[in-house]
């Protein structure tokens, strides 16, 4: 990734992680032919795998288990890894989030590329 790519995909990596309509959002935003970076594309990737990633696993505890210290765990569990992503995209970096990152850029390889 170029200065110039960072520069232009800084926002949409930003807007990514802000909930998963600023991932809709900035799916829609990157996708303009003039607009299209490889940056934002991989934080799009990472975030959109994380929101559905809490999504899916909070759902699933919240029906099966009544555990506040379960919930509480996933919940610390993903925001941690979503401000990592934010603050890596704040600073311009593509550095994948622990433990899930490279898995999720694996899976959603075909996203935004």
């Amino acid at each position: 990734m170029t200065e110039q790519d960072i520069d232009k995909g800084r926002t949409n990596a930003i807007i990514s992680y802000i909930t998963i309509f600023g991932v809709i959002i900035a799916y829609y935003l990157n996708n303009e032919d003039d607009k299209k970076s490889t940056f934002a594309s991989f934080h799009i990737r990472q975030s959109l795998g994380l929101w559905l990633s809490f999504i899916i696993i909070n759902l699933s505890i919240t029906r099966n288990f009544d555990i506040f210290m379960l919930r509480a765990a996933v919940y610390i569990f993903f925001f941690t890894l979503i401000i990592f992503g934010l603050s890596n995209a704040i600073g311009r970096k593509a550095q994948p989030v622990p433990i899930l990152g490279n898995l999720l850029q694996k899976i959603f390889a075909n996203l935004g590329s």
